[in-house]
């Protein structure tokens, strides 16, 4: 089990690599305006230019959550300071099955990580309902 000093320090080198512009644009697209309702809507999405956004996203938020799979984060620590977690989470969980069709193993650690806390069905669906009418809003006032 990792220090609160330990877990403290790698959570502040997650935050680092949240800051880097690319990503940080990234993850502000993937929780406002990606919002996909059908595989098909989020195949076209993903197959075009951010594609490397949306991997980009999801290999980050896997690779952190992987760190407290392992223990190299008390996770207690984690979910205090990353709430980003669960409306990322709640984006993609719709489509894991299809995504692991041919990839068991994707997001697994994504996954764990944010079902522990717990979160229901329900709650995750109110999180993905609530981020589309924001952008819904957003675009309605930008016209």
């Amino acid at each position: 089990m990792p220090t609160p000093v330990e877990s403290a320090h790698l959570i502040l080198r997650l935050f680092e690599l949240r800051r880097e512009p690319l990503l940080r644009e990234a993850r502000a697209w993937f929780v406002n305006d990606f919002n996909p309702q059908t595989m098909e809507e989020l195949v076209a999405v993903v197959s075009g230019e951010k594609n490397a956004w949306f991997r980009m996203v999801l290999g980050y938020w896997d690779m952190a959550a992987s760190f407290v799979a392992f223990g190299a984060i008390d996770a207690a620590m984690f979910h205090a300071a990353n709430g980003e977690i669960v409306p990322t989470f709640a984006k993609i969980e719709p489509f894991l099955t299809g995504f692991r069709h041919g990839s068991p193993d994707y997001l697994k650690h994504l996954e764990a990580v944010v079902r522990e806390k717990p979160v229901s069905a329900e709650s995750l669906a109110a999180t993905r309902e609530q981020l589309r009418a924001a952008t819904l809003a957003r675009n309605a006032r930008a016209s």
